[in-house]
């Protein structure tokens, strides 16, 4: 818990993953399901990737004696299911997601979104459409937060949506403050800097898909709640901020690694200068 006071209380945000288990760290705070794939109407996640990336941003550390916490852990999830168990979907399915979540947004008061997930951006077409999806979102209001993608170190191997230029893009770095060698470079192919900032992703425990389990995951998708979860904490903190102000405040906030901009974007993460911006 950062300053011991900001855990994300009366926050929503919305996953778009493989699905969300139930386990104990998330105690009633999974407000909303949604499977695009199977239809079931209660969570579940046959992968584990959606449930570790939910539990690195949320999960309360209820089932470890509070060993193993996310960033917020007093926010409340919305889930998505758009991914199968071996981490692959359809981009119809991303789109009615998304569609459904801005349905949804005052039911469940979703002010962010999740999007550890990507597509190679030489599948022009596709890319295209999901890019124009998450920016619809983001001049919803939405903070939109997505994977740089795991296609590094090659500039220009962003993934999309994190090949956007209104969203928040989230690269990888380690926690001797390395860039991931894998963690995606920019530019876009509009000659935009990406990623936005980098936050530690290799070898993080969280949550398993499994009953009070946990699980060892590294990439880019494991850095994006960090930074989710941080912007949780300062929209608990400052409600009425807008997320052009959220973007202009993590610049502000980030520690520079000394990488090139289009590896390590502002920074690194830094939540406690962001929480006393």
């Amino acid at each position: 818990m950062h300053a011991n006071t900001w855990t994300g209380t009366g926050i929503g945000v919305a996953i778009l993953d493989t699905g969300l288990y139930p386990h104990a760290d998330f105690g009633d705070r999974i407000r909303g399901f949604q499977d695009f794939l199977g239809r079931r109407p209660y969570p579940y996640d046959d992968s584990g990737h959606g449930t570790h990336v939910a539990g690195i941003l949320a999960g309360d550390g209820s089932a470890c004696e509070r060993h193993y916490r996310g960033i917020a852990p007093g926010c409340h999830l919305i889930a998505a299911k758009i991914l199968d168990k071996r981490g692959n979907g359809r981009l119809q399915d991303v789109l009615r997601a998304l569609q459904w979540i801005s349905a949804n947004q005052k039911r469940y008061g979703i002010r962010i979104i999740n999007i550890s997930v990507g597509a190679a951006a030489k599948d022009s077409k596709a890319a295209t459409r999901l890019v124009k999806a998450v920016e619809q979102a983001w001049d919803q209001g939405f903070v939109v937060v997505t994977a740089a993608g795991n296609m590094g170190p090659a500039y220009g191997s962003v993934t999309a949506p994190g090949s956007s230029k209104k969203v928040i893009t989230v690269g990888a770095s380690d926690m001797l403050d390395r860039i991931s060698s894998v963690s995606g470079a920019g530019p876009t192919a509009e000659c935009v800097c990406k990623p936005d900032l980098v936050a530690p992703g290799a070898d993080v425990i969280s949550c398993a898909n499994k009953r009070n389990s946990y699980a060892i995951k590294s990439g880019t998708s494991m850095s994006t709640p960090k930074v989710s979860g941080a912007i949780a904490l300062l929209l608990q903190k400052d409600p009425l901020l807008t997320n052009v102000e959220v973007k202009m405040l993590l610049r502000e906030s980030c520690i520079d690694l000394g990488y090139p901009r289009n590896r390590q974007g502002w920074g690194k993460l830094d939540i406690r200068k962001l929480l006393t911006l």
